[in-house]
This record gives structure tokens, C-alpha cells and sequence, in this order.
């Protein structure tokens, strides 16, 4: 085969041949690594104080249907729109314009690498369960400070995934399809045994959260408790457009597709059984104060103290996986970005390994200043993880309004007009199902994110200024003006403690 030399700077890429490109399997294993991480482990508490039985089924109806029809927008995309690589920031800028396709990479980036500091907070959680050492009063999960050995061991483990990525992304991804395996069975066996002690007495007592009280209150109604678990349930979801990022680096193009889908249906089937199965065996204020892994907690309580080590030692290897994944995908979505001149193209230049070496830098120094951070201010994982689910909320809503509207233009990709109807149709439930769950979010995340694009506006300046090109469209500078009185709105309320992070 003959090897793609072709340099960056020309937008072509450098990762090699056919041979070179990812297969199916590795495609799907990239969404299934990505979307299965910490969340999971953590689902049972997060949900029990949250939602009780009935509102969670409602709930998780609501997000079955959004975000499979999110999945199917992105397969759509992928047969229709083949020639966009780049994920979400490749159909927020085309169907957008260039500032809003800059928001959307850069918003996802930040959501991965701020998800993945959520994700070493609970690594190194949960290794305390084996290593007390880890844990102590100043430990990253509560506040008033992390302890330093946290810090140094997060540190020495993003590095080592750094070298690792520079040496090259097909090897990573090898890497990801082993330990995406490896995590699936750890869940698998939790469903089985948890599965066998189910009580529908217990499962359905206040089915409705009308009476259970937690620290003296109600859930509330079953409209606010849908509503609660909105964000929960999308964090749990994130990494479902992973397949759609490497769509340049895919050995067939429509594989792209089945593997979004085929991922979201398997990881869709594992967290509702986790989640209601274990409604099934505690009562959900015992449930709520499990510490986390919350996982670990309810087995114990089924089988034994050997349940909770099990499900420990699992975790450990899904959060070594998903921060795998989600750095990786930090380095693959400013790649396109860079070709073309919505980011510097320092950001984007491949290595001699086909790895975007800039990205890569960049996400790695990131994460180390978050992780100092973390010191001084203590951040716990969900505090993270929330505010990781509200950065990736608009670039999400940009995909799936993109896909509505080339569905109803029927220009491009539909030749013959065959499956407008039901593109059409998925459009309008994807992009509805966005449109809720940027509500559910709040103002306050919404005005955060502003402040977070309007720092990296710079970056967007210099690469417009790096190719000569236009700065900004009419629709743009109207986009960046709104931008920038969010984010002064945002810093003046977070200033005043009226919001928070």
C-alpha cells in the first residue's frame, strides 16, 4: 500500500493507508469506552437522589428516545454529509458558520478534559479502597482541599497517557478495544447477581417519590425529579459522537454509523439495568448515602463484602479505559478545526505518528493546571462531571438542528428524495430533545460556557489572522457579541455567588 504523505497544512491527513484506518470493531469500542466510565459506577446514588422509580422510568424514556435520535442524526450525517470530518465541530461550522463550529470544538474539548479530571477524582477514590493512603480528609472527593499524593499520581498517569498517544492513535485505540472489553464484565456480572435478588416490593415502594424523605425533604414532583436526573443522564451519555470525530480516520465510512448506533443500544441496555436493578434490592436514602463507587455499595450489601473489592477493581480498569478514550478524543477533535483555520495550525500538525501533537500538548498541560487547582479548591467529581455535561450540551444541539435542516433543504445527500421523511423526523426529536436538555441545564451553565468560549476566542482570532482569512461573517459577529455580554453577565452572577461551578 502506498502511505498518504500529504501535509496538514494542505488539510489532507498523515496516518497512512487503508490498513492504517479503524475497523468497525474499533469504532465501536471507541463509543462504548468513551460513554462508559465512571458514570455508571456512580449511577446508583447519583439517581436514587434524584428520582424515584416511576419519574426515573419516565426519565430514562426521555433520554432512550433523545438520545438514540441523537445517534441516528449523527448516522445520518455520516451517510449523507460524508464529506464533513470532525464530529460536532464539523456540522456546528457547516451548518453554522466558523465561529459557532469554534465554539462547538472548543466546548467539547473543554467538556472531555474537565470530565476526565471528574474521572481521575473517582480513579483515585476508589483506589483508596485498596491503598488508604489515598484516602483521607483532604482527599479530592470532599472539600477543603485534595490530598497531594492524589495529585501526583493523577499527574504521573495523564503523562504516561501523553507519551503513549504521541507514539501513535491506532495503538491507543488497540489498546482502548482491550480495556473496553474488559470493563463491560465487571457490569455484565453486577446486572446477573443483582438481577436474581430483585424485589418488586422493595422497587416499587413510593413509586412516585411522595413520601421518601431526604435530609427532611422530598424529591419533589415527578416533573422536577425527570428534570433532575437530565444532566446525570446526559454525562452518562457523552463520548456517543466518539465514532463521528474519527470519521476521517475510518476504514469505511459508513461504519461510522453503526457503530454510534450499535454502541448507544448497548450502553443504553447497561445503564437502565444497573440503575432500576438496583432500586430493586436497597431503599433509595440508603441507596443516596453509598459512598462512591456507589456499584460497590449495593453489591456488597447482595453478596458480601467481596462485591464491593469486585466492583472496584472493574472500575478501576473502565476509568483507566475512558480517560483513555476522552483524551484521545481531545486530540482528535482540534484536528480539523486547525486545517481549517478555525484554530492555529500548530494545534492540529500530526507527528511522524499521526498523532496531533499540539492537541495533545495542550489537553495534557490543561488537565495538569486543573489538577493543581484541585489543591486549593477541592472539586469534587460531581461538581465536575456537571459542569464537563453542560459544555457539551450546545455542541450537541448544533449537530442535531444541522441534521434537521439539511433534511428539510433535501439538497445535499438526497438525491431522490428517499428517507427525507424519517431524517426529518429524527431531526426534529433530536433537536427537541437538545433544546430540553439545555433547559434542564440552566442559565447558569449556559452563562459558564459563555465565559469558557470567550476565552478561547483568541485562538480562533489567531488562526483567522494565520490564514488571511475573513475574521468574522455578519452572523459571526453577531454570535461573538452575544457571546462575550453572556460572559459578562456569567463572571459578574459568579462573582456575586448567585451562580456557581
Amino acid at each position: 500500500m502506498t502511505n498518504v504523505t500529504n501535509t496538514i497544512e494542505t488539510g489532507a491527513t498523515a496516518e497512512g493507508s487503508a490498513e492504517g484506518k479503524l475497523p468497525l470493531g474499533a469504532l465501536i469500542a471507541l463509543v462504548v469506552g468513551s460513554m462508559i466510565g465512571g458514570g455508571i459506577f456512580a449511577l446508583p446514588s447519583q439517581m436514587a437522589a434524584a428520582a424515584a422509580p416511576g419519574p426515573l422510568i419516565i426519565g430514562w424514556l426521555i433520554t432512550g428516545v433523545g438520545m438514540l435520535a441523537l445517534a441516528f442524526a449523527f448516522q445520518a450525517l455520516s451517510r449523507r454529509r460524508p464529506e464533513i470530518d470532525g464530529g460536532v465541530y464539523g456540522y456546528a461550522r457547516a451548518g453554522f458558520g466558523n465561529y459557532i463550529g469554534f465554539t462547538s470544538a472548543w466546548g467539547y474539548w473543554l467538556s472531555a478534559w474537565i470530565g476526565n479530571i471528574g474521572y481521575l477524582v473517582l480513579l483515585f477514590s476508589t483506589l483508596g479502597y485498596f491503598f488508604p493512603v489515598f484516602k483521607s480528609d483532604q482527599n479530592l472527593l470532599v472539600d477543603g482541599g485534595a490530598n497531594i499524593l492524589v495529585i501526583v499520581g493523577s499527574s504521573i498517569l495523564i503523562w504516561v497517557l501523553h507519551f503513549l498517544l504521541l507514539a501513535g492513535v491506532r495503538e491507543a485505540t488497540f489498546i482502548n478495544t482491550i480495556v473496553t472489553i474488559a470493563k463491560v464484565v465487571p457490569i455484565l456480572t453486577f446486572i446477573v447477581l443483582v438481577g436474581f435478588a430483585f424485589n418488586a416490593g422493595v422497587f416499587s415502594q413510593d413509586f412516585w417519590g411522595e413520601t421518601t424523605l431526604f435530609d427532611g425533604e422530598t424529591l419533589g414532583s415527578a416533573f422536577d425529579q425527570v428534570k433532575n436526573m437530565m444532566l446525570i443522564t446526559v454525562w452518562v451519555f457523552i463520548g456517543i459522537e466518539g465514532a463521528s470525530v474519527y470519521s476521517s480516520r475510518a476504514k469505511t465510512r459508513s461504519d461510522v454509523g453503526k457503530a454510534t448506533v450499535i454502541g448507544f443500544l448497548g450502553v443504553l441496555l447497561l445503564l437502565v439495568s444497573v440503575n432500576l436493578f438496583s432500586f430493586a434490592v436497597m431503599q433509595r436514602p440508603e441507596i443516596a448515602e453509598l459512598e462512591d463507587p456507589s456499584m460497590a455499595g449495593v453489591l456488597a450489601h447482595v453478596v458480601g463484602p467481596w462485591g464491593a473489592a469486585f466492583i472496584a477493581i472493574g472500575l478501576i480498569i473502565s476509568l483507566l479505559g475512558a480517560i483513555l478514550a476522552w483524551v484521545l478524543l481531545c486530540a482528535e477533535i482540534f484536528r480539523e478545526p486547525s486545517n481549517e483555520a478555525i484554530l492555529p495550525k500548530w494545534v492540529g500538525r500530526l507527528n511522524k505518528n499521526g498523532t496531533p501533537s499540539g492537541a495533545l500538548w495542550l489537553t495534557t498541560i490543561a488537565m495538569q493546571i486543573l489538577l493543581v487547582w484541585t489543591i486549593f479548591d477541592g472539586s469534587g467529581y460531581t461538581g465536575l462531571i456537571i459542569l464537563a455535561s453542560s459544555l457539551i450540551l450546545l455542541p450537541y444541539l448544533w449537530s442535531a438542528l444541522f441534521q434537521l435542516v439539511n433534511a428539510v433543504q433535501g439538497k445535499e445527500g438526497y438525491e431522490g428524495g428517499k428517507g427525507r421523511g424519517s431524517d426529518i423526523l429524527v431531526g426534529l426529536v433530536a433537536s427537541a430533545y437538545g433544546v430540553w436538555l439545555v433547559y434542564a441545564g440552566g442559565l447558569g451553565y449556559l452563562l459558564i460556557a459563555a465565559i469558557f468560549y470567550l476565552i478561547g476566542t483568541p485562538l480562533y482570532i489567531w488562526a483567522r489572522k494565520e490564514a488571511k482569512a475573513k475574521m468574522f461573517s455578519t452572523v459571526d459577529l453577531i454570535v461573538m457579541i452575544i457571546v462575550a455580554i453572556a460572559a459578562v453577565a456569567g463572571a459578574v452572577l459568579l462573582a456575586t455567588g448567585v451562580i456557581t461551578v
